[in-house]
């Protein structure tokens, strides 16, 4: 038996057991992309500040801009310090990650973009999770025995931008399930649950079954919840592939593939949808769907 096997194997064994998924609280997904964010790389505690005047410059246009609103809108005291006791929710309850990732990190992404070339990015999300099973192309998603939703074959061919195949790309691919959770971030989905880092062949070509996922919406029981309710917007994310496609020698893209005609694809709370990204995937037959999406990374 091959490693990929033996990796296939144990991702059905791991995923074989786990009770029903419950719906998951503010404080489950806080306390692990927290945790997450942390752990990884991703998380590092002296971060950009080394350029003392590009810290200055940051920070001085931060301020200024929340000293405008404040002016603006003229807020009153009790606004003011009900913003303060929010933020201190926000931080205890290890929402930061969501709610930056949800309401902020879409701005990050467009300024990255104006440098970049090849296939479009989104954003990353709260989501991400490393180390997961390595698998070659065809492959299939760790699942449960028992995994509901519509069978979905996704593929297709990473290149340069020349259009020469980048052969053994990596595909870290995460997505929710039928219900819209993420495994690892709700209780009784087992670890794994839909992710895995498929490797393309020599020909840069993949192929990945899975399910279509869900929309998914942003846990409302918690401070990012309550201004989201207060604010009289709605939760909800259109259902999407998460993709981190990498090889060495070239910059990996970080990018989600909707699908078209889902809901909220005009109305992301994270506004992160873009018209390159949406897949449109052919009915086969018996309940199955198939769609293709080739990748373009360029040179590092």
């Amino acid at each position: 038996m091959t490693t990929t096997d033996d990796a296939r194997e144990q991702a059905a064994v791991d995923l074989s057991t786990g009770p029903t998924a419950l719906s998951p609280t503010a404080a489950d997904s806080g306390a692990s992309a927290s945790s997450s964010f942390r752990t990884t790389g991703q998380y590092s505690g002296s971060g950009a500040g080394a350029d003392t005047a590009r810290v200055d410059a940051l920070a001085r246009a931060l301020l200024g801009a929340v000293h405008q609103v404040i002016r603006e809108h003229e807020v009153t005291y009790p606004e003011f310090q009900a913003a303060k006791r929010w933020l201190m929710d926000v931080g205890e309850g290890g929402e930061w990650p969501l709610f930056l990732d949800v309401f902020v990190e879409h701005a990050v992404e467009e300024v990255a973009a104006r440098t970049q070339t090849g296939t479009v990015g989104t954003i990353l999300g709260p989501y991400y999770l490393p180390d997961q099973v390595q698998l070659a192309s065809p492959a299939s998603l760790p699942a449960r025995p028992d995994q509901a939703g519509t069978p979905l074959l996704f593929r297709g061919r990473v290149t340069d931008t020349d259009g020469a195949a980048v052969p053994g790309a990596k595909l870290d691919i995460w997505q929710a399930d039928e219900q819209g959770y993420y495994s690892g971030f709700a209780p009784g989905i087992p670890a794994g649950n839909l992710r895995a880092v498929v490797s393309a062949d020599a020909e840069g070509r993949f192929e990945i079954s899975t399910i279509q996922p869900a929309p998914y919406q942003v846990p409302t029981d918690g401070p990012t919840g309550a201004l989201i309710s207060a604010a009289g917007w709605h939760p909800w994310r259109p259902a999407h592939l998460h993709l981190l496609v990498s090889a060495p020698g070239h910059r990996a893209v970080t990018t989600q593939l909707y699908f078209a005609g889902g809901e909220y694809l005009d109305s992301d709370v994270a506004e992160a949808t873009k018209p390159e990204l949406i897949l449109d995937p052919e009915d086969v037959g018996d309940g199955r769907r198939e769609v293709t999406y080739d990748f373009v990374l360029e040179t590092a």
